[in-house]
């Protein structure tokens, strides 16, 4: 599959700074016990300046293009917020964020933000994986009242599992690069051999089959 400048570019921006990187000779271990190949940190992005502003530029187009009826962005707690407050300034449009869960205290908000109901919201996110989290705050806007138009996020993992989820729940995201695209561009700028694009895949395609470590 061909990639996109955006997808290329972004690819490049996140691997220079080290937000995606690769390590299959030497895998992270996940909270969960997961062994991987690579580390995923967009938060690195927010003090790489020239790389926040193609983040942020990327994610402005992409609800420009793929969301034009968008009114409101909702940024995930709390990897979100900093991303969705930018974009929001670049759009001119109100931004707000959902809590992972509601306030012990004051008026206890979930939604920080002024929501209407029945308001159109993109939700921006940093990194997709399983999509887990990303449907939670999905959830709590729809039980508010918002009409989700869907997703904009700077990585995801095109992961099976995080595919058929938001799927199922209908649920559209649109990410600015993925990890097809990080791992051909990794292997074209010797971040990575070009014989460990076959296991990152191996990796990406079922991440409790721990047969490409040493393959």
């Amino acid at each position: 599959m061909k990639h996109s400048e955006l997808e290329i570019k972004i690819a490049k921006d996140l691997l220079s700074i080290k937000a995606v990187f690769f390590r299959p000779d030497e895998p992270f271990t996940w909270a969960s016990g997961i062994k991987s190949p690579v580390y995923c940190d967009n938060r690195l992005t927010l003090t790489a300046p020239s790389v926040r502003l193609d983040v942020e530029q990327g994610l402005a187009e992409v609800v420009k293009k793929e969301y034009p009826d968008c009114e409101v962005l909702m940024g995930t707690s709390t990897a979100g917020i900093a991303h969705a407050a930018i974009t929001g300034h670049l759009l001119g449009l109100p931004m707000g964020y959902v809590r992972s869960g509601a306030k012990d205290h004051g008026r206890q908000n979930q939604i920080e933000g002024k929501l209407e109901a029945g308001a159109k919201v993109v939700v921006i996110e940093d990194l997709i994986s399983t999509g887990g989290s990303v449907l939670e705050v999905v959830d709590v806007l729809r039980a508010a009242g918002a009409d989700v138009l869907g997703v904009a996020s700077i990585f995801t993992y095109r992961m099976d599992a995080g595919l058929k989820r938001l799927s199922d729940a209908k649920v559209k995201n649109v990410s600015l690069t993925n990890f097809d695209v990080i791992a051909d561009v990794a292997a074209e700028e010797g971040y990575i051999k070009p014989d460990d694009i076959k296991r990152l895949i191996a990796f990406r395609n079922n991440p409790s089959d721990e047969n490409w470590i040493g393959a």
